[in-house]
């Protein structure tokens, strides 16, 4: 079992100060504009011919491992590139590897689309990392809806053609309802569950992402709602939000699998504790996906996703294009095949990866609209329509390397 121990406890203000000072040390950090923006998209497709596109992306997954290599990467072989997985334990390392290039002035850099999440995507673009401005440049983006907040807008970042909608994403809770038959439908609920039931719960260690998310979500829990929290961080915020939070968590450490004196390092960690049996919740930021990993026997038949009262976090996820990349118009077609109806209808698609799309159904042909009807209904998953319901913004990006480090101060080490 990995988890993470309070003799490892500097690892990840290691990690993060490493990328911090990366990025202070990367070159004026202007964003860099596509100059080809205006190109005919048939001379794109044109220029990739035979271009080697690195898609670098969390190997954490084998659901999405399985999607790009066996559905994505042939899709792309018949648009003429060859796409390359790129497998990485940390999003942070692909953007260590896209700053170190920018600095040393690389034009053909080993990078060419990152799947990004919010704060790696922020750190980025204060460094002048990701090629802007050619998102309007692809096809398939007329299928978004270009006044959704959730793809114009990443982690309080104006995304402004930096990086390209993949798929949306919900925070959820997830429960054995035979072990949990009566649930608490809130956080707050879940917390003092806990304390009744020592030892069936706990959270991934930040700064793993979930880790992370379940940090913002225990915020708006400990300051009374979403609502009591601005998304913009500044610290006298944190300064008065932050310790109610951190006094919280504190008070239930205790009860926590293990005491609390060892927490699981990611969520895969998680994961596998509540399919051994050790603990009775796990969380994700991908419900989708547990339709397969209860059919196929992963997660036990009685698994439910949990839908609290308050709602939970949504976002969606993106691939940015490094402005090192050399492979650039490659990585657009890529880009574009990913947002395309039948990429995305297969994506969503339980028994392939299950993940929510990030297309406008109503700007969607017949063909394409019966393409999502087929899509069986989950017996373990709420359609994403309910499951948004009530979401909660996602807090701009500052806040959460300060969570991350607060609770490493104020609980991991107290």
């Amino acid at each position: 079992m990995t988890s993470l121990r309070r003799s490892a406890a500097g690892l990840g203000s290691a990690v993060a100060a490493s990328l911090v000072l990366a990025a202070c040390s990367a070159p004026a950090n202007e964003a860099v504009q596509d100059d080809s923006a205006d190109q005919p998209w048939e001379d794109v497709v044109e220029q990739a011919q035979g271009q080697e596109v690195s898609l670098w992306m969390w190997g954490g997954d084998p659901q999405g491992n399985a999607y790009v290599d066996d559905v994505l990467i042939p899709a792309a072989a018949e648009e003429g590139v060859t796409l390359r997985r790129v497998p990485v334990a940390s999003t942070q390392d692909a953007l260590t590897r896209v700053l170190s290039e920018r600095q040393a002035g690389t034009e053909d850099g080993d990078v060419d689309l990152v799947w990004v999440n919010g704060d790696n995507f922020s750190a980025g673009q204060q460094a002048g990392a990701w090629l802007c401005g050619w998102t309007d440049q692809l096809p398939n983006m007329a299928f978004t809806d270009p006044d959704d907040e959730l793809l114009t807008n990443d982690f309080g970042n104006v995304v402004d053609g930096c990086e390209a909608p993949w798929h949306k994403a919900q925070f959820a809770f997830v429960y054995d309802e035979e072990r949990v038959p009566n649930p608490p439908t809130s956080l707050e609920g879940i917390l003092e569950w806990t304390s009744e039931n020592p030892g069936r719960f706990t959270y991934p260690a930040p700064p793993d992402f979930t880790g992370s998310v379940f940090l913002r979500q225990a915020l708006y829990s400990s300051a009374g709602g979403a609502e009591e929290v601005p998304l913009e961080f500044d610290q006298g915020s944190y300064d008065d939000l932050s310790p109610a939070l951190f006094e919280r968590l504190q008070e239930v450490e205790p009860d926590l699998w293990r005491e609390g004196e060892t927490y699981p390092r990611d969520s895969v960690a998680l994961d596998q504790l509540f399919i051994d049996g050790e603990v009775d919740f796990t969380m994700t930021y991908g419900p989708a996906t547990l339709t397969q990993l209860v059919e196929n026997g992963t997660f036990p038949q009685t698994t439910q996703v949990l839908q609290l009262d308050e709602g939970t976090v949504g976002n969606a996820s993106f691939l940015a294009m490094p402005s090192s990349s050399g492979q650039q118009a490659g990585a657009k077609v890529v880009a574009n095949l990913a947002l395309s109806p039948e990429q995305q209808a297969l994506k969503a698609d339980p028994g392939v990866w299950g993940q929510f799309t990030v297309l406008d159904a109503d700007l969607l042909d017949d063909e394409g609209a019966a393409l999502f009807e087929a899509i069986p209904d989950s017996p373990v998953v709420p359609p994403y329509a309910e499951l948004s319901e009530g979401a909660d913004p996602e807090l701009s990006a500052q806040w959460v390397p300060a969570l991350d480090e607060g609770w490493r101060t104020n609980v991991l080490v107290e």
